[in-house]
Formats: structure tokens, C-alpha cells, sequence
């Protein structure tokens, strides 16, 4: 302070010809000099600024620190006066507001006798609590300390008020083994520019009325201006020591809080400067008129007078709303204008509700609940959105609820596309290999013309699956499960087939039997008969009742479901269930023929993809009911695909092996052992 005032009675700027001084009183943190200084401050000093935050926030914040490190459960301690009460009973107030309960809550003073000294460390060894905020100015810390070394209190976590947070004093090896480790808030540091040469030229040869300044000068170097009693042996201060030859915490500029002084010394010599430099008519006082020179109040401004001013008008005779004019210049008040309500007016996103035992102008702000808007202040009842509408996060608007489909652009929608793509550029490069050792053994005997068909449908079914991807529309709805339903029902049927004609070829009991001969106009009759059945299932439900493109607005509250609403359930079902029954039928004789020769596995294969077949799709059902928004699809997309790909590996895949990799077992001889086997025995 004194180092700013210098400062600014040197400045040619400031305050020019103007001198600042000072009184400097210390009560010296006695308990009878506060209560004094606040009387006698009050009267003096009626105009009253901080130069460091209030307690208030220190303890709110210790409050909020507490609870950050999720300490719910804590002790405290406090000295017995207004520092540790006040901030004490704000803390606490804080701590409930954050979910922090506190265990023990104990004062004390320096001055207290030792035995409460000591009952208040037992009440702290005593406790489950490992945490302790102690808001103590550092004399009663100091009386604490000493009592905790003495019981040996130890494991706990300090929590310090400002006062004592950074004093050196309790960082030494002996607290370090009750106290190591403390946590709290200090006022921010910064360096005022040349305080610290300042600090290191002070001498008391230059401020012989500075009783203060002596006092630190003999304390700091050990000596005494004069000798006060002839017993002692301190020697004579010499006024030839160095500050700067000292190592403790006034040279430790580190450490200096000061920046707060500084400023505001500077904001008073600011405002001395405004009030002693106003010109007549270009005031800084509300009535524009300079202020007495000579006789400056430290709550200069207003004059004392009442004044009374026309602020609006009032007309009868205009409408409702517009009966008052109010005058938006020059309005004069005593001080800030204040509102007199029961309740705060309740913000757009919330609505009024009447507090029970009130009157009606008391009520409590609401927040309207999902789905619901207001977007007025003071709004009696929040207001339901359409429904296909939906709450923004502020509750103030309606806005377009989110629309959910299954995309070709999103991540599932990509891995489907490519494993149907995949699935159908395996099923046709099959085919080329069975086109192009058409004339071999192996691909004669599992007859190729029911191949090449199972083939063909393989690919549809594969790409039939893309149908389900996209934005659902009329046409693809019906297109989607349509030819779904068209194509699993042609690939069944070619299965039922080939199934027959293995049980045929197998079951034949005479050598030249026509069973085989006139197999192959059977076989294409009897796949375009199941094909038409289930054409004719499709073609009454699309004339009927087909699919149709459906917003689900009931599923989900925040958002629309895009999907194919199947039209008529009869439909749908018959439509599975037809395909249900010719894999049935094929699994049944595929099943009765398992246990033919090992050499001709085309039953045994078939038997496979049958079982993985059926077991898709009826896995598939109450996935396809429990799944949610788009992810139905997803299931019946998977279900399409995984029993596709299970007829292809079953029936194509070893067949492949074979051409490919063991030609030597594409010979007649190995594919049909049974009939050689049947000629040998009937020759002989």
C-alpha cells in the first residue's frame, strides 16, 4: 500500500500537486480490537470495498472442492469468532446443497482453555471421518497444531481456508507428520512492477515513525535499536543490515499476494483524480454538477434532494395494453429500480404451477416434459407437440422428429449390400464352374439342368435382399416381399427336386428302370407348380391387402420409423409358411436317403442346408417381432442371407472341391459306385 501511494505522489499524471497519506491501524487479530474496529469502522468508515473476494464465495467454493473430490463425508473446525462462524455456517449451508455431510463441527480460539483444546482433537481421533476443513486464522491453527502433535492425530486429508493454506510456519519436517497433506484456495498471485526493489530498500532511518517497521526490523536480524534491560545480551541493530542479504518469507516475492492492494489504492486515487478534475456541466455525479473540492465524503454523489419526475402517462380512452406511456429518457431513481413479486416470472421451457396454501400470484417453474413446448414467459401449461413433431432440448420448440430407416450410407447398411453382393458373385462364378466341366462326371450325376436353376434362384434370393435397404416406398414394399417370397419359393422348389431325384435314383430296385429317363420333364413341371403356387399366394396378397410404407410414430417418442407395414398378416404368414413347407418336405426325404452310400453325399448335403435353413428362419421369428426400428429389417435381411448362403456352401461347395482340387474323383466310377456295384451282382 505504502509503496503505491509513493508511487502515485511521484506521478506527474495522477493526482498532480496532490499529496496521499495514510493511517495504518492493527488490532493485532485480538478478539476485543475486532469488535472495536467494527463499531468505530461503521461510523468513520461508512463507505466500505474489499481489496480480496469475501468469505462467502471461499466458502461455497470449499464447499464445491470438497464435493469434487467426492468427499461426502467430513469434520470441520472453526475459530469461535465472526471469520470462522460466518464462513462456517456458509460452508455448511453449501456442503447440504452438494450432497456433503459433515460428522463433527467444532470451535475454538487461541484463548480457549487447553482442556477444550484437547476435547476437540479427542473429538477428531474419535471420528470416522478422514477429511477435516479447518477455517482458522493462523493463531488458532497454530493451538490446534500443537495439540494434534501432541495426540498424534494422524491419515487425515486438511483442508485449509486461505489464512493458513500457504504459511510456511506448518510446512516443516515436524506438522509433516500429522499434516502431509493439505489442499484449499489462495488469493491468485501476480508481480506489481518494482515492488520488489522497494521492498529490499526499506529502512527505518527513512520512516523513523513507522513503530511497525522497527518492530520488523529487529525481529528479522536478531538486534535492538536500544538497549530496554541490561540482562539481556541481544545486540544493538547497527541500521547497516541488508534486506536483501535476508532469506525468509518477506524476501520469498514468489509468494507475494499484494497485486490486490496495488489496484486498489490506484481505483482511489482514480476517483480522486475524476472529482477533482470536473468542470462545471460535465459532472460525474448523477445531478451533472462537480462536487465541493475542498470538502470530499468518501460517498460523494448525491445531494440529499427529493426530486419528483413525470416518468409516463396514463390514457383511459386507448386500448387495453397501450393505456400506459412510459418516458424512456431522463427517468430519475433513488437507486436501482427493484421488483416486487412473490414468484420470478417462469422462462419459455417451463410452465406456472399454483404452490398449494398460496395465493394464486405464488408458484414454482416447471420444466415441460418431453414432447411438450412453451414458448412464452409466464405460460400456464405447456402445450403437446404434433406428432411427428417433437421438444427441442430447451423445451421451446416443436421441431421435426428424427426419421429412421435402414441406408445403403450407414455402416449395417454397407456390410449387408456387400455381403449380398458377395453372395451373388459366388453363387454365379458356381455356375461358370459347373458351365465349364458341364461334360464331367460329378456335375452329370447331380443333374445339371436343376443346377444351373438352383443357381439362378441362389442369385435372386442373394439380391433380393437390396430390396429391403432404402427409404421404404408403395412399390418397394410390395417389391421387397414379393419377390422374396417368389424367389426362396422357386430355390425350395428346386431342392424338393433334386432331393426326389436322389430317393429315386436310389430307391429304384430294376437295372433300366424309366424313373430316371423321364425325370427331367418331371422335375421342370413340378419346381414351376410349387413356383405358381406361391406366385398365386403373392399376386392375392399384393390385390388385396399389400404392403404399404408405414410411419411408426408409436415405438419411439423422439423420432419416426420408416418401415413396410405388411398389409395383411395372413398374407405375410402364408407366404412363409408356404416356404416353410417345401424346406419341411425337404428336410423329411433328404432325411430318409441320409444313409445311402457315403460316395454320393447329395442327400447328406441337402439334409445340411435344411437344417441351417429351418433353423434361420425359425430363429428368425421372434427376433424379426422383438427387434426394434430399422433392426427388423436387419434381421430379416441376415435371415435371407445366412439361409442362402447355407444352401450354396451345402450343396455347391463340396461339389467344387471336387472339380477344382480332385479331378481324380470326377470320374464316373467314383460318382456312381452304387450302380457298378448293382451290375456286377446282377451279371453274375
Amino acid at each position: 500500500m505504502i509503496f503505491a501511494i509513493e508511487e502515485i505522489n511521484n506521478s506527474n499524471s495522477l493526482l498532480p500537486n496532490v499529496t496521499l497519506g495514510y493511517e495504518i491501524y492493527d488490532s493485532c487479530t485480538s478478539t476485543v480490537g475486532k469488535h472495536l474496529t467494527k463499531i468505530l469502522n461503521k461510523n468513520e468508515f461508512p463507505t466500505f470495498f474489499r481489496t480480496i473476494p469475501s468469505d462467502y464465495y471461499q466458502s461455497r467454493a470449499l464447499a464445491q472442492l470438497v464435493k469434487h473430490f467426492g468427499w461426502t463425508w467430513v469434520g470441520t473446525v472453526r475459530s469461535d469468532n465472526d471469520y470462522g462462524n460466518n464462513g462456517m455456517s456458509v460452508f455448511v449451508e453449501a456442503a447440504k446443497d452438494e450432497g456433503v455431510c459433515i460428522e463433527y463441527s467444532e470451535a475454538i480460539l487461541r484463548n480457549y482453555p487447553k482442556q477444550r483444546i484437547t476435547k476437540v482433537v479427542e473429538v477428531i481421533k474419535r471420528s470416522t471421518s478422514k477429511v477435516i476443513l479447518a477455517f482458522l486464522p493462523l493463531t488458532e491453527m497454530d493451538v490446534l497444531l500443537e495439540e494434534i502433535l501432541l495426540q498424534n492425530v494422524t491419515g487425515l486429508q486438511w483442508v485449509a481456508s486461505e489464512s493458513w493454506i500457504t504459511a510456511r510456519y506448518f510446512a516443516t519436517p515436524r506438522t509433516s507428520t500429522v499434516i502431509s497433506s493439505v489442499i484449499g484456495f489462495t488469493i491468485t498471485k501476480s508481480t506489481v512492477p518494482g515492488l520488489n526493489d522497494f521492498l529490499v530498500k526499506v529502512h527505518p532511518s527513512k520512516s523513523p515513525q513507522n513503530a511497525l517497521l522497527k518492530e520488523f526490523w529487529e525481529a528479522s536480524f536478531a538486534c535492538m535499536f536500544s538497549q530496554r534491560n541490561e540482562t539481556t545480551d541481544v545486540k544493538l541493530c547497527s541500521g547497516k543490515e541488508k534486506l536483501a542479504e535476508l532469506s525468509n518469507e518477506y524476501t520469498d516475492f514468489s509468494e507475494l499476494m499484494s497485486s490486490n492492494v496495488y489496484k486498489a489504492v490506484y481505483a482511489v486515487a482514480h476517483a480522486l483524480h475524476e472529482l477533482l478534475t470536473c468542470k462545471q456541466g460535465k459532472g460525474h455525479t448523477l445531478n451533472e454538477s462537480c462536487v465541493d473540492k475542498a470538502n470530499i465524503q468518501g460517498a460523494q454523489g448525491e445531494d440529499g434532494e427529493i426530486k419528483f419526475v413525470t416518468i409516463g402517462y396514463y390514457d383511459a380512452s386507448l386500448p387495453a395494453g397501450k393505456q400506459f406511456t412510459m418516458n424512456d429518457n431522463n427517468i430519475f431513481w433513488a437507486g436501482d429500480p427493484f421488483t416486487s413479486v412473490c414468484s420470478e416470472s417462469c422462462q419459455p421451457g417451463t410452465s406456472q404451477a399454483v404452490i398449494r396454501g398460496k395465493p394464486i400470484c405464488c408458484f414454482s417453474c416447471i420444466p415441460c416434459a418431453a414432447g411438450e413446448i412453451s414458448n412464452v414467459t409466464d405460460s400456464t401449461k405447456c402445450i403437446k407437440c404434433p406428432l411427428e413433431y417433437w421438444s427441442n432440448e430447451d423445451r421451446t420448440e416443436c421441431i421435426l422428429k428424427k426419421v429412421e430407416f435402414l441406408t445403403f450410407g450407414e455402416t449395417m447398411g454397407k456390410m449387408l449390400t456387400a455381403i449380398s453382393v458377395i453372395g451373388a458373385s459366388l453363387t454365379a462364378a458356381t455356375g461358370l464352374i459347373f458351365f465349364h466341366f458341364m461334360e464331367t462326371p460329378i456335375v452329370k450325376a447331380n443333374n445339371s439342368e436343376l443346377s444351373f436353376l438352383l443357381l439362378f434362384s441362389l442369385i435372386l434370393c442373394f439380391l433380393c435382399s437390396l430390396t429391403f435397404i432404402g427409404r421404404p416406398s408403395q412399390w418397394s414394399c410390395m417389391l421387397r416381399h414379393t419377390v422374396f417370397g417368389v424367389t426362396f419359393a422357386m430355390c425350395m422348389s428346386c431342392v424338393l427336386a433334386k432331393t426326389i431325384v436322389v430317393v429315386n435314383a436310389f430307391k429304384a430296385s430294376v437295372p433300366g428302370s424309366n424313373v430316371l429317363q423321364c425325370s427331367a420333364p418331371l422335375q421342370r413341371l413340378s419346381v414351376l407348380c410349387c413356383t405358381l403356387i406361391q406366385v398365386v399366394i403373392c399376386a392375392l396378397w399384393v390385390s388385396l391387402a399389400p404392403p404399404v410404407p408405414n410411419r411408426n410414430t408409436a415405438y419411439s417418442t423422439d423420432k419416426v420409423i420408416l418401415e413396410c407395414d405388411v398389409g395383411s398378416a395372413v398374407g405375410f404368414w402364408a407366404v412363409l409358411g408356404y416356404i416353410g413347407l417345401l424346406s419341411l418336405m425337404c428336410f423329411v426325404l433328404a432325411f430318409l436317403a441320409r444313409k445311402l452310400p457315403d460316395n454320393f453325399n447329395e442327400a447328406k448335403f441337402i439334409t445340411f442346408s435344411m437344417l441351417i435353413f429351418c433353423a434361420v428362419w425359425i430363429t428368425f421369428i421372434p427376433a424379426y417381432v422383438s427387434s426394434p426400428g430399422k433392426f427388423t429389417v436387419a434381421v430379416e435381411i441376415f435371415a435371407i442371407l445366412a439361409s442362402s448362403y447355407g444352401l450354396l456352401f451345402c450343396i455347391f461347395l463340396p461339389k467344387c472341391y471336387i472339380i477344382l482340387f480332385k479331378p481324380e474323383k470326377n470320374t464316373r466310377r467314383c460318382t456312381l459306385p452304387f450302380h457298378a456295384s448293382f451290375n456286377s451282382r446282377t451279371s453274375s
